[in-house]
């Protein structure tokens, strides 16, 4: 296929593209076009094996596939309604996975919608690392704090070791050493770096309560605020039960250190390539 082929294609397919409640889509119509079928009754029945295959990578075909009614336009101005079907990303790509590649619009498509549903799952994936980034900054936060309230109330940087890792284990059920054991963490390094987002949040919300609940109780010394921050980590624990989270159970997560080293080189990435285009 030559590049102005190629280029015009990719003009299409991009000017077909629409938008409803915030989901990128395609009319089937116009994509039965854009692929090269001349008989709508021919590409319905690449568009069943592709909802066939949205079901059974199980997606919900409803949400890929939503059946709509298009007004088109008759001879002397009249109109008519017909049947089509909304198309997302995803489901473009499977349609054109399910199509005739020996059409070159197909072959096109092929490659055009696994690029661009990759791309997609990229960004997806980059939003849920930097989420988890942030949370982790926002524990430390909360930590720190933590730690400056109950300096105030008699407990020291061993005091409130101590008492971070009870509530560890009370959120866990697992004491700090087996935990790390379980999730092959290093001894050296905090518990926290290798959690998953959910856990994190978790341990950021019994350490919150505890905070707010010693200032208001006017909590003081190493066992009442001990207790306290038990307790509120069994609390936080039996919420997430309740809804079929075992936090001891879920897989750690990458090394959240690691992560960020990761995410920051990217972005230096991306700006000496804007740099060069600059030039």
């Amino acid at each position: 296929m030559k590049s102005e082929e190629i280029k015009q294609l990719f003009e299409q397919f991009e000017a077909a593209a629409a938008e409803l409640e915030g989901v990128e889509c395609w009319s089937a119509r116009e994509l039965q076009t854009l692929l090269g079928y001349s008989k709508w009754e021919n590409f319905e029945k690449v568009i069943q094996k592709a909802k066939d295959a949205c079901k059974n990578a199980g997606e919900e075909v409803v949400y890929h596939f939503p059946d709509v009614r298009k007004t088109i336009q008759m001879p002397k101005t009249a109109e008519k309604e017909i049947d089509d079907i909304l198309l997302t990303r995803y489901a473009c790509y499977i349609v054109a996975q399910n199509g005739d590649s020996r059409k070159q619009e197909i072959a096109f498509a092929q490659n055009y919608f696994a690029v661009q549903t990759r791309r997609a799952e990229l960004v997806e994936q980059r939003l849920l690392e930097d989420e988890r980034i942030k949370a982790r900054e926002k524990l430390s936060q909360t930590e720190k704090q933590l730690s400056g309230i109950l300096y105030e109330r008699g407990v020291d940087g061993q005091g409130f070791a101590a008492i971070r890792s009870k509530g560890d284990q009370a959120l866990f059920r697992l004491n700090t050493q087996l935990l790390k054991r379980k999730m092959g963490i290093p001894d050296s390094r905090p518990v926290a770096d290798f959690l998953p987002t959910i856990s994190i949040k978790a341990k950021d919300l019994a350490a919150e309560m505890t905070g707010l609940n010693v200032q208001n109780k006017d909590l003081k010394g190493q066992n009442k605020i001990e207790k306290e921050h038990v307790d509120n980590n069994q609390a936080v624990r039996e919420m997430l039960t309740k809804r079929g989270i075992i936090p001891e159970n879920l897989p750690p997560a990458e090394d959240v250190k690691k992560l960020q080293r990761k995410l920051e080189g990217d972005e230096k990435k991306l700006l000496k390539g804007n740099k060069k285009k600059g030039k």
